[in-house]
């Protein structure tokens, strides 16, 4: 291979040479485009070199064949017609910045071309060093490398990620670090590889660690942008417990961070895009210096670019204002949250408070309306209603899985949503357990503890013990029956023993005796002080397990209260009865 290189004939090319290279290239990427410029700059340092960093490549990117077909035709002209009167030739230095405005002629982003009388290679002309906040992380490197961070999608490359940015380029807690910086004072020119120092250790001595360590831009409105999706992958033939410090040159890019925008650096153990260890790896990683050193390129001019008229902009820009004037009044609201220095004093510190709870999905289905109540410490609570009644619905905005169209839930004092600290006290079993099913249960149990990144005793023989799963524990989970797996996932939610204990529909699948045997278990888990919500249709199973219910029918809620005050004054009433009582003959599913 080092002999069909272009190393293998570099040292001898004195013809003035035009290098380009695509930004978005993740197969050729621009720093062989730069080592090619270097070695003959350095063989024949006479040599005529420019270098041209645009923005196609294999992965896609801006469509700049116009713009390179001219380069070159210009270049041939001036060196091989020998065209005194050729001054259109390119600059030593020209990038392409993709970010660039938008076109009034054709609607799509207009690439800003910059040129310089200097090359100034891959780490700029100068460095800007930006502070990156975080601590040291461990992050786990899951068996069989699944699930896996996307920083492309294969067959597509980095064009698709990045047009839709942080919705297809995603790093998963657990398996990410990630490290953060205050947001820029100025806008800042990032054109070039940036450079970091990462310290790199294993919980366990490995002899093929592997990691992916990326620049993410991250806007004031909070979503990160990876530019054209590349990642710098990282790899160890060893790694131990004796951290391994490591400075990673980035890959180079070339984009216009704002004032307000953040860098925010993230190593992580997967990518979809590549080859990946089998067997699961927990890590720590750290940044030595605290810093990122980004290249900055001075001396870079505008060259070429879209005539765009001051009389269209007389007229675009207050029919621009107009328009986000409505789309602002037409926008759709989100839950209104209390700011967190005054939940203390205006908020319950119970388990869960709800207030005023709507879930309204596109075309009008309303799955929650209104519901508002409050589940104290110490109970087991009884979540109640027919199918569609918004019982689901409600458990996963509780978990911050999914956005309420209006209202607040807080557990704890806390305010949930996606990712919020305090869900780290709640266990749950929403709509089953998903399992890898080539492990064992235990393995399952283990890994799942790792990837949730919380801290403490995970309490693994007290929660195998309430799966009573026997032997089976250690067998593969593909031969697991559904009461297995059911009994395997509320085992899974009790890890940790948290707060907040959330099932849904857990006696699904199981037997008389293990019914039996899990209304002990939620009861003595109640005892405790910790709390039990359990979704259930079975109501004879909740009329002797659960103390409190909430019953909600076509996403209201119907009534709520202790069980005894529900049955008191009705001789030989049960739950049952009060149930079909309220709700009637009435079966329909949601309103609109």
């Amino acid at each position: 291979m080092r002999e069909s290189s272009p190393i293998s004939i570099t040292n001898r090319i004195t013809a003035p040479a035009l290098i380009s290279g695509g930004q978005a290239d993740s197969l050729f990427p621009l720093a062989q485009t730069n080592a090619n410029a270097q070695q003959i700059m350095a063989a024949s340092p006479e040599t005529p070199v420019s270098v041209l960093w645009h923005g196609m490549g294999h992965d896609g990117g801006t469509n700049e064949r116009e713009r390179l077909e001219t380069s070159v035709i210009n270049w041939f002209e001036k060196y091989l017609l020998s065209d005194p009167e050729n001054t259109a030739v390119t600059e030593p230095f020209e990038v392409t910045l993709t970010s660039g405005e938008i076109s009034i002629q054709n609607n799509q982003p207009q690439p800003s071309v910059l040129a310089g009388a200097n090359y100034p290679g891959l780490f700029g002309s100068e460095q800007q060093s930006i502070p990156v906040l975080g601590p040291p992380q461990q992050i786990l490197s899951p068996a069989g490398a699944s699930p896996a961070a996307i920083s492309s999608i294969p067959g597509f490359g980095g064009s698709l990620a990045g047009n839709l940015g942080s919705l297809v380029s995603t790093s998963f807690p657990g398996q990410s670090a990630f490290f953060q910086s205050q947001p820029l004072t100025t806008a800042t020119e990032i054109i070039g590889s940036s450079q970091v120092d990462v310290a790199f250790s294993s919980e366990q001595p490995v002899t093929d660690a592997v990691f992916f360590v990326s620049l993410q831009v991250v806007g004031a409105n909070n979503r990160a942008n990876l530019p054209q999706g590349l990642v710098a992958p990282v790899r160890f033939d060893s790694l131990g417990a004796t951290p391994e410090v490591v400075t990673v040159d980035l890959p180079t890019i070339a984009l216009n961070a704002n004032a307000g925008d953040s860098i925010r650096l993230v190593v992580s153990t997967t990518d979809l895009a590549y080859r990946m260890p089998l067997n699961e790896r927990l890590y720590t990683v750290a940044v030595t210096q605290g810093a990122v050193s980004v290249p900055i390129v001075t001396g870079l001019t505008p060259i070429g670019g879209e005539d765009a008229t001051f009389a269209w902009l007389l007229l675009i820009i207050p029919a621009l204002a107009i328009a986000g004037a409505i789309l602002f009044v037409l926008r759709p609201r989100e839950p209104k949250l209390l700011p967190q220095t005054a939940e203390l004093e205006l908020i319950s510190d119970a388990p869960v408070v709800i207030e005023g709870l709507y879930k309204t999905y596109k075309g009008g289905y309303q799955a929650v309306s209104g519901v508002s109540f409050e589940v104290p410490r110490g109970v087991v609570l009884g979540l109640l209603g027919p199918n569609g009644a918004g019982k689901t619905t409600t458990m996963r905005m509780m978990m911050g899985l999914i956005k309420p169209t209006q209202g607040q839930i807080t557990l704890f004092g806390h305010p949930v949503f996606f990712g919020s600290p305090v869900l780290s006290r709640v266990g749950a079993l929403v709509e089953g357990a998903g399992f890898l099913p080539h492990l064992s249960g235990r393995e399952n149990l283990e890994l799942y503890w790792k990837a949730s990144g919380r801290e403490g005793e995970p309490y693994f023989e007290e929660v195998l013990e309430i799966a009573d799963l026997g032997t089976a524990i250690d067998r593969k989970v593909k031969a697991y029956s559904q009461g297995m797996r059911q009994r395997l996932g509320i085992a899974q939610a009790m890890l940790g023993k948290p707060d907040l204990l959330m099932l849904d529909e857990p006696t699904n699948g199981l037997d008389p005796p293990q019914i039996k045997a899990m209304r002990e278990v939620m009861k003595t888990y109640a005892q405790t002080g910790r709390t039990v919500i359990v979704s259930s249709h079975m109501l004879s199973e909740v009329e002797q397990t659960c103390s409190h219910v909430v019953v909600m029918h076509r996403g209201q809620l119907i009534a709520t209260g202790e069980v005894a005050d529900l049955l008191a004054g009705r001789t030989g009433g049960r739950l049952e009865d009060v149930f079909l009582d309220m709700i009637g003959e009435d079966l329909t599913v949601g309103q609109s």
